[in-house]
């Protein structure tokens, strides 16, 4: 392959391109023909981006050896060519030049790699592939670009130069390896310029900025605005490219101005005994910036409140000092304090910061004398009295303090506030306390031995105060109440073996040891049937026996048992009480049988057989009337009819459910059951003329009575008559005469209903009754013969 160009490399071919030849095959005469391969290197083809053209612009011209002799075609293949972006290289199949069509883009791809083929015309293959490489050559057609158009940085007031304070980048599309992607960074300015106009610097290449002049101070300035510029070509303004960022540098606070109190000097005052009280308020000031450790104030109070009757605490909105009671002061212990107070903040100060000589004060508060409600001294007092003391015995003197002993003389009055037996008065000017009524411990009111009274004692201060004291009185017990027998019932067997036939007692006593067990038990020497028929065994100190002596036989019944019972105080106390014991015949169980348990209850075997002679004549007297009734059922089905069965119709007749007559009810009025429009035709009626929707007042008819037992021939009789009666008698319902049933307005477009005539008037045909048969042929002699009846 032969190389032949006119242009110096690295520039684009014009005027005479490059000539690319394959790598053909050489003839020799003694060898024959075979292959020669060539041995130099094709250069790369350079092709500067974004050229103005004209297009297409020739880049080389590609040909073979063999041209000379047969017809060659070529092609080039690749991304560029065949594969996308596709046809932005072509190349004449003729002639073998390459051309570019558009503007390349390095920035886009910066590199093609093309394979250039040439067949003959069948397409067979007539030279090897050739590789073909295309550089596109970088053009400064890149501004910088900053990631960001505001940066934020921070830096410490106070700061040494040099201190770091933020880092800003930019980023240039071209190629960074040649003076075309190279940035370089400046400042064009500062605001504010306090306190020189060039506090910061930028390093060129990296772009961190530093501090370069000591002065920071956030007091003064809390904030600065920069201005960078980048710049490609290295910085050149004349040729580079360039864009602009600001950063804004904000200065931190540290502690470096200590709190200051504004008065060297506070007062207050407080009331005694009061709590959570603001007495004074310190206030301080802190340029530092506000609600941050280096602002927020910590107050201490380090002389004049040994006992720690104070606190100061910090308002987290103004920052001042709240100088609280947080323990009750007594004007006549301490009538004024005088507190030093120094003040600090959360964050300790900066190095080299001393602390302010306005960060101590002092407060003086002063106590304010209050009426103080009297106190008792021992409370509650506790006393100890037996039981059972009588009224008006002095128990002790329960009297109270004044704390306002200084400024204030005042009298003390006495007053029981709660007594709940209602035993005990207090004297109300020297508080002695004296018993009105006898002291039981026993009682309700008294829990754990221990009676609880509060009085009230009230001074003459104004306004008045007072204060209670709670009196409690041990009460020792006295052998006052007499045991009692437990249980009150029993019941044992009236033969059985002696732990069935007994039962165990026992007694209660309200008092306590030692006037309590161990009990004695005893049965009375009277009456004497008493001991001859029962005897009583000691089990422990608590527990007896009582059952029946050996070899007695007593009925069953209910049995009342005088038991003696004694306690152990000293003198002893006695109680005779009744045990009720019921004896009764027993099962091999030892439980008391039914019968058993109704002979105990005090039935005697008389009174038994009676109660069960009863109970047997009131089933036989059911039984007959049960009897009585099946009879008198059976009878009344025997009993004959008073008609002949052929003439017997109560089995023929049967209901339809016929609700109409056809069209010959549409010829009546229905307009005489309607309600009229005026009633005035019925109130201008002359007296004694009757409502016509009321019962006339007149006797009623009386109808004919019916015989016990009739002729079946009377039956027909009897209906007529009945049947004249009914026709005759004014006062049946519906009292011959208009009555409302449900008025639903004048205009009614209803026809008619059927006649409600009454039968005696003789219009109704009932001859048809004839042809049903024998078991109507009754019903028409009845109806059908009309006035021949």
């Amino acid at each position: 392959m032969q190389v032949a160009e006119k242009k110096e490399k690295n520039e684009p071919c014009r005027a005479a391109p490059l000539v690319i030849t394959f790598p053909g095959f050489g003839l020799n005469s003694s060898e024959g023909l075979r292959r020669r391969k060539r041995d130099w290197v094709i250069p790369p083809i350079n092709v500067a981006e974004n050229s103005r053209g004209p297009f297409p612009q020739m880049l080389v011209s590609i040909r073979s050896d063999q041209d000379q002799d047969i017809s060659i075609r070529y092609s080039i293949t690749g991304v560029g060519a065949d594969q996308p972006p596709n046809e932005v290289f072509n190349i004449d199949p003729v002639l073998g030049k390459m051309f570019v069509t558009k503007p390349l883009d390095r920035e886009h791809r910066s590199s093609y790699h093309l394979r250039a083929h040439a067949v003959d015309m069948n397409g067979n293959q007539v030279e090897n592939p050739i590789d073909l490489y295309i550089f596109v050559i970088d053009m400064n057609d890149n501004r910088p670009e900053f990631k960001n158009q505001v940066y934020n940085g921070s830096v410490d007031e106070g700061s040494k130069p040099g201190t770091y304070v933020m880092h800003l980048s930019a980023f240039d599309a071209d190629d960074n390896t040649t003076a075309n992607g190279m940035v370089r960074y400046r400042i064009l300015s500062q605001t504010p310029h306090s306190p020189i106009p060039n506090m910061f610097t930028i390093n060129s290449e990296t772009g961190d900025i530093v501090t370069v002049a000591p002065g920071l101070d956030r007091e003064k300035v809390s904030q600065y605005t920069i201005i960078v510029q980048a710049t490609d070509m290295e910085g050149n303004l004349n040729f580079g490219l360039s864009n602009t960022a600001t950063a804004i540098i904000t200065v931190t606070d540290i502690n470096d101005n200590p709190p200051m109190l504004t008065s060297r000097t506070f007062s207050g005052e407080v009331p005694e005994n009061r709590v959570d009280v603001v007495v004074a308020n310190l206030t301080v000031i802190d340029a530092d910036q506000p609600h941050s450790p280096n602002w927020n104030a910590i107050y201490r109070i380090i002389s004049g409140d040994p006992s720690g009757h104070f606190t100061i605490r910090t308002d987290p909105v103004t920052n001042d000092g709240m100088v609280t009671v947080v323990k009750p002061v007594d004007f006549e212990m301490n009538r004024a304090f005088m507190l030093t107070v120094v003040v600090s903040n959360q964050a300790h100060l900066a190095s080299g910061i001393q602390s302010s000589l306005q960060s101590t004060a002092g407060v003086t508060i002063s106590v304010q004398d209050v009426n103080e409600a009297p106190y008792f001294p021992t409370n509650p007092k506790h006393i100890r009295f037996e039981e059972g003391v009588p009224a008006g015995t002095s128990l002790t003197t329960f009297s109270a303090a004044d704390p306002d002993r200084l400024q204030m003389q005042q009298t003390i009055r006495y007053s029981k506030l709660n007594d709940p037996a209602d035993w005990l008065s207090i004297n109300r000017t020297n508080g002695q306390i004296v018993t009105t009524a006898m002291l039981d411990r026993e009682s309700i009111y008294v829990k754990n031995n221990i009676y609880e009274a509060t009085f009230l004692a009230t001074d003459n201060g104004f306004p008045a105060a007072s204060g209670t004291g709670t009196l409690q009185i041990y009460l020792i017990d006295i052998n006052d109440n007499p045991p009692a027998l437990i249980p009150k019932e029993s019941q044992i067997c009236e033969r059985m073996n002696r732990n069935v036939n007994s039962v165990n007692i026992t007694a209660a006593d309200a008092d306590t040891d030692p006037n309590a067990g161990p009990f004695v038990f005893e049965l009375p020497n009277f009456p004497t049937s008493i001991r001859r028929n029962w005897t009583i065994s000691r089990i422990n100190g608590d527990y007896a026996r009582l059952g029946l002596r050996y070899q007695i036989y007593l009925e069953p019944g209910m049995y009342e048992v005088p038991v003696i019972v004694s306690d152990s105080g000293n003198p002893p106390l006695s109680n005779r009480s009744l045990i009720k014991v019921k004896v009764c015949p027993c099962d091999e169980n030892g439980d008391c049988t039914t019968l058993g348990a109704v002979a105990a209850a005090g039935l005697g075997t008389g009174a038994i057989i009676s109660i069960l002679i009863c109970i047997i004549i009131l089933l036989s007297m059911v039984l007959l009337f049960v009897v009585w009734i099946k009879r008198r059922e059976k009878e009344r089905q025997t009993k004959q009819l008073l008609i002949d069965p052929e003439d017997d119709v109560r089995d023929n007749i049967l209901k339809y459910d016929e609700e109409g007559g056809g069209e010959e009810d549409q010829d009546y009025d229905l307009s005489q059951l309607q309600q009229p429009d005026s009633l005035e035709h019925i109130i201008s009626k002359p007296p004694g003329v009757r409502r016509v929707d009321e019962r006339p007042i007149i006797p009623e008819s009386q109808y004919p009575i019916r015989p016990v037992v009739p002729h079946p021939g009377d039956i027909g009789d009897f209906i007529h008559e009945g049947l004249r009666a009914a026709d005759n008698d004014p006062t049946a319902p519906p009292y011959d005469s208009l009555l409302v049933f449900d008025y639903e307005g004048s205009g009614s477009t209803a026809g008619s209903v059927s006649s409600l005539n009454s039968s005696s008037t003789g219009d109704q045909d009932y001859d048809y009754l004839n042809d049903w048969g024998p078991r109507f042929k009754k019903l028409a002699d009845m109806y059908g013969g009309g006035d021949d009846d």
